[in-house]
């Protein structure tokens, strides 16, 4: 079985600045990793490089064992969901914010896991009577968990989590962390400094600062 996250050799310089080194992982489907190391050292980085927002200078990167290049990058983002430390929900209220991906053709078939929301809610945390709150009236903690409960809806089976409970108490923390450590089934690579995250991890990779970097993860 190829792994669900690959990443082999990569580099990546910004101008003069090098970011990534030589930097390699291999996570299998249902693996769990997490991106240490200091502000700066490249961690978001990588996540970009999956996503394909960043092209390495050099190496490759691969998603359940298909490369990532131009021609298949739309279609290997279908397998994932990112998730950023501040997550733009759009405009509208928070049922319509969740509502908006399932008007897309590609999402169409999935309409049906929107009943699965009370569940997720009640998961992480969240009271129902959000869903008619305007999403700009959300606190930064309400926003990374609708935008975890999203990308659930979404059946998919790989995430990258930038930061995503940053703003979370630590009753919410917890909650985050104890759903992807039953779901044996999904691919998790997250960026994270709470030490209560890591936790369900099966392993933690640690990337050296660079001096004089500037990238804010």
């Amino acid at each position: 079985m190829p792994d669900a996250l690959e990443a082999r050799e990569v580099e990546v310089r910004f101008g003069k600045q090098e970011v990534l080194r030589r930097f390699s992982i291999h996570l299998k489907p249902g693996g769990k990793a997490v991106l240490a190391g200091p502000s700066g050292c490249g961690k978001s980085t990588v996540l970009r490089c999956f996503l394909g927002f960043v092209v390495p200078d050099a190496g490759a990167v691969c998603i359940n064992g298909t490369p990532l290049t131009a021609e298949t990058v739309w279609d290997l983002r279908r397998h994932l969901a990112y998730i950023a430390q501040e997550p733009d929900l759009g405009t509208g209220t928070t049922a319509e914010a969740l509502e908006r991906p399932f008007h897309f053709r590609a999402n169409a078939g999935l309409r049906g896991n929107l009943e699965r929301m009370p569940e997720l809610f009640e998961r992480f945390n969240l009271p129902r009577e959000l869903l008619s709150k305007d999403v700009t009236a959300l606190s930064g903690g309400e926003k990374q968990r609708v935008a975890l409960v999203s990308a659930v809806l979404l059946d998919r089976d790989i995430f990258l989590l930038d930061e995503v409970t940053s703003a979370l108490d630590k009753t919410s923390r917890k909650a985050v962390g104890e759903y992807f450590r039953k779901r044996e089934d999904a691919t998790v690579l997250c960026v994270a400094h709470d030490q209560e995250v890591f936790s369900f991890a099966d392993q933690i990779i640690e990337l050296p600062g660079r001096p004089g970097a500037k990238e804010t993860a």
